[in-house]
């Protein structure tokens, strides 16, 4: 794994340490407001319910069930945001007088999704309308039956939309609003509290119901940005005080002490019991479970939860190492793109887990199956990041019998004969979608370089400001240089983690936890060390937890730049900087890319020739590309200026694919397109990628960097846009951090870890 070096840049928000300011600038925060917003709940601002695509047809159908007192019933998922879900809209519409039952899917008979067998039967009992949550989207066939007996619809997901919606009554789904919108990252949960507020309910009150909603967000992984982080924030407040017995009987027998409960112990130790309901057995009870006034109920519920969390436990790692066995008996299932394997034993309720398992261990895209004795098999997907498997999976839909998910996991099925081709055209179709994506090889973000003496708590404490953490706001990663190990000492009940202690060369010394570092080799000779730093809570006592997240033999810290020194003249507040340039009685070599390339005679990146003095006039999209530039050009002298484009990139983009294409025969290389936008390879990569995928454009891209253009009129591919959108939004986010860092630092060269000699 490569690592990268972030820059670091002097605080711009008041009260707020460097590091974590400039955590926030790599996030896309870049106002005081912004800044308040994403550490404090209080600061942000709300989003209404009605911004949601769909909630006022919803609205206005169970509005009119309630007061025609129909029987509604309510259908979730197995997993926990479809189990909280559901006992989100089944306490909403039970304290606001409906006759509410509710249906959750049992894996081993139904699998995801609305079945038709089970819809028919809730119909003949009565059901009039149906509500679903965290799921329906693509139940079009479901939808038309019920719409055949009479009966409406009502959907309520967060999944990927396909071709078309179901013809249902309403159907809210956040994938319908743009990837920016606050409500966009919302999941299962989220959807269902947004109706539940827009409902009134429970009791008017409904923030009571965000315990829920932090469990479900949280367990299904969601992106911690806007209102979905804005749940999570205020759910973990709640959940510290949360009334409702089940989950009380559940911190007993975890033995989380509430008051100082994290979005860890939702990933850890609450989701994964919740889960091994859903994956074992019938995941129903766990709505009475979060729901119930009874006491002993609660108790009974939560305790086999734990017998049934250690039979998970237990499971997984059978199926692990049946599945490293299938790929040491035949290397060629290792070899291919995505692993896909296959057992008759397998439950079905672990091969997920045991997919991302083996996605962490080898890189790969991975599938596991359950060969069924009905002539189907079944399974999970879990992908890297970067390829869409639902999307790949999706391509081979003539031999499925059903599939759906995210970009990063999907569940499927299909008959058994039709394994072998699956697993040959699903080979194909994952090596092309990686060419095309240019999934780069992993990359290690360091955030920081702290001395082991520098480890405090008060440190730890600083980080955690930036809680609550997950996807869209990871852990910071720190990293310690020339470290030692001293001892090594395996953890857990089988000793899969390992405690390491490790020291420094002025003597200081620091436990550090490895998880699933059991069948590991452990660091030799001297070695720079990657890991987060968190404050945990140990019988009641504030410490600090440092937890590996990688390590590398030792190396200099910094990049070294020829030349003896390096003046710096800044510029970049100057109004007039074009006749300040003018002026200069001495020859310089102007690096401007862009539009301002033409405006001052610039030269792009991948034009710098040595010179003794360089002109920074295009503000750095990077700090690779700014190490690059001064690498090539070996300056003296740096002038500053550090003006940024001003086009919209993909209009940008989209103006010089035009130029290619009708005057150079679509022939160029990938820095030429970069310095011509002013971005960063991996964004100019995806931008192509999104162009095609919006029918607009053929790309083809060799490993040496030339790119073929060519006019197309292909079909629109929208989930496929959608996903390399977000991507390249994601990019475009870093890009603009790194630009605001760089005009703020008062030595931006310097700060960006360059090192003059």
């Amino acid at each position: 794994m490569r690592w990268i070096e972030s820059p670091h840049a002097a605080s711009i928000f008041p009260g707020l340490s460097d590091l974590v300011s400039t955590a926030l600038l790599r996030r896309g925060i870049q106002t005081e407001a912004e800044a308040r917003a994403f550490l404090s709940p209080a600061s942000y601002p709300p989003t209404p319910s009605s911004a949601l695509p769909g909630m006022e047809a919803a609205l206005e159908r169970i509005a009119s069930a309630l007061r025609r007192r129909e029987h509604l019933c309510v259908w979730g998922d197995f997993d926990v945001d479809g189990q909280t879900a559901t006992a989100i809209l089944v306490e909403t519409l039970g304290q606001l007088g409906g006759q509410v039952s509710y249906h959750i899917p049992v894996r081993a008979k139904e699998s995801h999704g609305v079945n038709l067998p089970v819809l028919k039967e809730l119909i003949d009992h009565g059901a009039q309308l149906i509500v679903t949550c965290d799921t329906g989207i693509s139940a079009h066939e479901a939808v038309r039956y019920a719409r055949s007996r009479g009966v409406d619809m009502v959907i309520t997901d967060h999944h990927d939309i396909g071709e078309s919606l179901p013809e249902a009554a309403a159907v809210t789904n956040p994938k319908l609003l743009p990837h920016h919108h606050p409500l966009a990252h919302l999941p299962g949960a989220g959807v269902a509290y947004k109706l539940a507020e827009a409902l009134g309910g429970p009791a008017s009150n409904p923030e009571t119901l965000l315990d829920l909603v932090a469990l479900g967000t949280v367990a299904d992984l969601a992106i911690l940005r806007g209102e979905t982080r804005y749940h999570v924030q205020r759910g973990l407040a709640q959940l510290r005080q949360t009334p409702r017995l089940g989950l009380r009987a559940m911190y007993e027998l975890a033995e989380i002490r509430p008051e100082n409960l994290t979005e860890s112990h939702i990933g850890f130790t609450l989701g994964p019991r919740l889960n091994a309901l859903g994956r074992l057995e019938d995941a129903n009870p766990a709505v009475d479970l979060l729901t119930t006034h009874d006491p002993m109920r609660a108790r009974v519920l939560a305790a086999h939860l734990e017998g049934l969390n250690a039979q998970r436990k237990l499971l997984c790692d059978q199926v692990t190492l049946a599945a490293e066995a299938q790929l040491r008996a035949d290397p060629a299932l290792l070899a291919a793109p995505v692993l896909i394997l296959a057992h008759p034993t397998w439950p079905g309720g672990v091969v997920g887990i045991v997919a991302a398992r083996l996605v962490e261990r080898y890189g790969k895209p991975a599938i596991l199956l359950t060969i069924g004795a009905d002539g189907l098999t079944r399974g999970s997907a879990r992908s890297i990041e970067g390829l869409h498997i639902t999307e790949a999976i999706a391509a081979q839909k003539d031999l499925l019998r059903n599939y759906g998910g995210h970009p990063m996991a999907a569940g499927l099925g299909l008959e058994t004969e039709k394994l072998p081709e699956f697993r040959r055209r699903l080979a194909r179709t994952v090596e092309k979608m990686l060419a095309e994506s240019q999934v780069q090889e992993a990359v290690l973000e360091v955030e920081g370089w702290l001395e082991l003496g520098d480890l405090l708590l008060e440190r730890a404490a600083d980080i955690e400001q930036l809680a609550p953490f997950g996807p869209g706001n990871e852990r910071l990663v720190l990293a310690s240089r020339a470290l030692r190990l001293e001892s090594a000492a395996p953890v857990g009940k089988s000793g899969e983690h390992v405690r390491l202690t490790v020291t420094d060369a002025a003597g200081h010394s620091q436990t550090v936890l490895w998880w699933n570092g059991g069948s590991q080799e452990l660091p030799q000779g001297v070695f720079d060390l990657a890991y987060t730093l968190r404050t945990s809570d140990y019988k009641g006592q504030k410490q600090v937890t440092v937890e590996l997240a990688d390590f590398r033999a030792e190396q200099q810290p910094q990049v070294e730049i020829r030349g003896r020194s390096l003046e710096v003249l800044d510029w970049r507040r100057e109004a007039h900087p074009q006749a300040l340039l003018a002026a200069c009685d001495f020859p310089c070599q102007v690096w401007a890319e862009a539009e301002h390339k033409n405006q001052v005679n610039g030269r792009g990146r991948h034009e710098l020739e040595p010179a003794e003095t360089l002109v920074i006039w295009t503000t750095p999209p990077y700090g690779e590309v700014l190490r690059e530039a001064l690498e090539r050009a070996a300056p003296r002298r740096v002038i500053l200026v550090c003006q940024d484009p001003q086009q919209n990139f993909l209009e940008r983009l989209a103006g010089v694919v035009k130029f290619v294409v009708n005057q150079r025969g679509g022939n160029a290389r990938l820095a030429v397109l970069a310095a011509a936008t002013g971005e960063t390879l991996l964004a100019v990569r995806l931008g192509l990628v999104a162009l095609s995928k919006q029918g607009q454009l053929t790309v083809e891209l060799d490993e040496g960097g030339e790119v073929r253009l060519a006019w197309s009129q292909s079909a629109v591919q929208p989930a496929a846009a959608g996903g390399i959108q977000l991507q390249l939004e994601a990019s475009l986010q870093e890009t603009q951090a790194y630009r605001k860092f760089f005009k703020a630092a008062a030595n931006p060269i310097e700060a960006s870890g360059e090192t003059i000699i």
